[in-house]
């Protein structure tokens, strides 16, 4: 018996070429045996503290602040305007990497910091324990102790706690909205807002979009299998999954801070993203949600020169203006 793969959305042309050269070096589907090579090579691209600096339009420092009760400490690279005169808002960012891939000095940095250089915001990027070898809760415990630090040590770092805004690609917005959901469930800090780019939140991999992308684009359904596996083990797409693993598990979505979510028309993540999205507006929240007609995962990033990546990420800096005012 065959299976019958269903008709996917076509790319833009535009990303369908550039994707046949990513997938000369970046297979859509990864295993287990390919850690360890990937990890390595993200290793050696570390954003420097000159890289991150913008010619000195910040201050870059590292710290390593306390992390769960009774986890190692964690790793905060903070970027702060240099020529700041009072307490500025944040860009609290969380790495994308599949759960199982990343650090805090990933190359996505030097965007947010021109995002922030414009608005006048500082820039926290939170380095987190990866899966396999730190299954849930450890990301996400990570990600909500960095954000917890932030917020009580606003004052000393010149930040303004009143204006945090969780920004996270991928796993990073995954672990985004779920750290969202912590901080509401917990009383812990209140957000401004929530930027979740093609974010990785449902661990049941098994919508209409994760079928047809499969073996295609990057990061398909085997993919988000191991991602997902990696994280949960056995509970994966059971019934008793987290929501602060999953956000898309979350039975209840009132009460969140104004979102912003973008995802392709091409993805494993689009039917999840959107659903997600449907769910905060039938919660009675804010929610701004934009599908890119042919985009595959992570195109603005992977093909940051196209036209379709360039209208994706003209969005971004304008929402965030208008959701502080800036």
């Amino acid at each position: 018996m065959t299976t019958t793969i269903p008709a996917r959305p076509p790319f833009d042309p535009e990303l369908a070429a550039a994707l046949a050269v990513i997938n000369e070096n970046l297979p859509p589907a990864f295993t287990a045996e390919m850690l360890p090579a990937l990890r390595e090579g993200m290793a050696e691209r570390r954003a420097t503290g000159e890289e991150l600096s913008l010619g000195g339009a910040f201050v870059v420092e590292e710290r390593l602040v306390p992390g769960p009760a009774g986890a190692p400490d964690i790793s905060l690279v903070i970027a702060r305007p240099a020529a700041a005169k009072t307490p500025v808002g944040v860009l609290y960012t969380i790495h994308g990497g599949g759960m199982i891939l990343g650090h805090n000095r990933s190359q996505e940095l030097p965007e947010l910091l021109g995002w922030a250089r414009e608005l006048e915001l500082a820039v926290v990027s939170v380095d987190y324990r990866l899966a396999p070898e730190h299954p849930h809760p450890a990301p996400v415990e990570d990600c909500y102790a960095g954000l917890v630090w932030v917020v009580e040590n606003a004052a000393e770092l010149g930040l303004d706690p009143e204006r945090v805004v969780i920004v996270g690609g991928s796993a990073g917005g995954g672990l985004a909205a779920s750290t969202v959901l912590l901080a509401r469930d917990r009383g812990g800090p209140a957000l401004a807002g929530q930027m979740l780019l093609c974010p990785m939140i449902d661990d049941r991999n098994d919508t209409p979009s994760a079928h047809q992308m499969v073996g295609v684009g990057v990061w398909d359904q085997a993919s988000n299998e191991l991602g997902w596996t990696s994280l949960l083990g056995d509970a994966r797409g059971g019934p008793d999954v987290s929501p602060y693993a999953a956000a898309a598990r979350a039975t209840d979505l009132s009460g969140l801070p104004p979102a912003f979510l973008d995802v392709g028309s091409a993805e494993t993540f689009r039917d999840e993203v959107v659903t997600y999205a449907s769910r905060l507006w039938q919660a009675g929240g804010q929610a701004e949600l934009h599908v890119w007609p042919g985009g595959f995962h992570g195109f603005d990033m992977l093909a940051s020169h196209a036209a379709l990546s360039q209208a994706a990420k003209a969005q971004r800096l304008p929402w965030l203006r208008r959701l502080l005012g800036s």
